[in-house]
């Protein structure tokens, strides 16, 4: 037996023991229904089941209501009050939660219903054809046993060609430091949420490049844990970033290591839209602190039809070497030899600089 599968069995060992007594402490199944996508004729679901206490909200962190640390004064307890804890909530509760895995599960998309059961992580990720939605944003229902129905989300994109964007999260639309080797779980588990910074001028870059294309999809893409998609929500939208679907990774062990490949989740996320949205063109928005260019790269040389340009925010030398890339690896420059346009930036303002026209440009009617 390889160390990934007793990992694996010592992690369902885990949950099979924990399950039963946090039901005993009143814990109940909950829903955390994430926002999908679709077309037309089909639509993406995905949402977790986990266990938690009476009346904490399922979606989110546990701890929100207690504050970080006690007040010695009414001024400084005003300061936590209005800073701590209205605004923010440290990294590390977000991945506080108790899967429930194999739970039945029933979707309701539109006006098609399909049952099924999650999996071993808790996770549902199913395609529901026939819902007869129309293109735009729709709520669906996912119910599991036990659970009260929760309300997510769906994005319909119309028929017809059209211009999309893939934006990967962490160093390209916000700076949390997440790929450093050593200061990752730092950042990710104990680091306040507000104070990761917007890269200058992301949001204004994605919003007019959606605002120029009528229905154009914006989906986040990464390789950061699906436990972190409330919190990062709350950061698009705070500073102004298009909202639009998350595809983030489940950070367990897995059939062949520890943890999951991000390059592989990336490639293989990425295969999934061209698959289930034929008709749009992809504006590939990354950074070069990790493996957006080689990625990328392979993604427009075999699909060159469905890749309308690159951007890729370039990092300084310190960047890079913290976020663990070497600054003479040549996977950056493996873009030259690429079939699309692409642009490098040190912020969105100087990649909307660059970009295309065709990609800036409203589109035709």
């Amino acid at each position: 037996m390889s160390l990934s599968d007793l990992a694996r069995a010592a992690e369902n060992r885990f949950h099979r023991g924990t399950i039963p007594v946090l039901k005993r402490w009143g814990w109940r199944p909950r829903v955390i229904a994430y926002t999908g996508y679709g077309s037309t004729s089909k639509a993406r679901v995905m949402a977790r089941m986990v266990l938690r206490p009476e009346g904490v909200p399922a979606d989110g962190p546990l701890f929100r209501s207690l504050p970080e640390q006690l007040p010695t004064s009414v001024h400084q307890a005003a300061g936590i009050a209005a800073q701590r804890i209205a605004e923010a909530q440290r990294g590390w509760r977000s991945f506080v939660d108790a899967p429930v895995p194999y739970l039945p599960v029933t979707v309701r998309v539109g006006q098609a219903t399909l049952r099924t059961r999650a999996d071993r992580g808790g996770y549902i990720d199913l395609v529901v054809p026939g819902h007869g939605l129309p293109p735009g944003l729709h709520e669906v229902e996912v119910q599991a046993t036990g659970s009260a129905p929760a309300t997510g989300s769906v994005l319909i994109v119309p028929p017809g060609p059209r211009l999309g964007i893939v934006c990967d999260i962490d160093d390209t639309v916000v700076v949390s430091h997440v790929p450093r080797i050593l200061v990752a779980a730092y950042n990710q588990l104990v680091k306040y949420s507000s104070a990761r910074e917007p890269v200058p001028g992301m949001a204004e870059l994605l919003t007019h490049v959606r605002s120029r294309q009528d229905g154009a999809p914006v989906i986040y893409l990464s390789t950061g844990a699906w436990n972190v998609v409330p919190t990062m929500r709350s950061f698009l939208q705070r500073h102004g970033f298009p909202a639009g679907p998350m595809l983030m990774t489940d950070w367990g062990p897995t059939n062949t290591g520890w943890f999951r490949s991000g390059i592989e989740h990336k490639r293989t996320q990425l295969r999934r839209l061209m698959l289930d949205l034929p008709e749009v063109r992809w504006l590939l928005v990354g950074d070069d602190g990790q493996h957006d260019p080689l990625i990328y790269r392979e993604v427009a040389r075999d699909h060159a039809e469905r890749v309308s340009a690159v951007a890729i925010r370039r990092l300084t030398t310190g960047q890079k070497l913290l976020a663990g890339t070497m600054p003479l690896e040549p996977e950056a420059h493996l873009l030259g030899q690429c079939p699309v346009p692409v642009v490098f930036g040190d912020d969105g303002f100087e990649l909307a600089r660059l970009l295309p026209h065709e990609v800036t440009a409203p589109a035709r009617p």
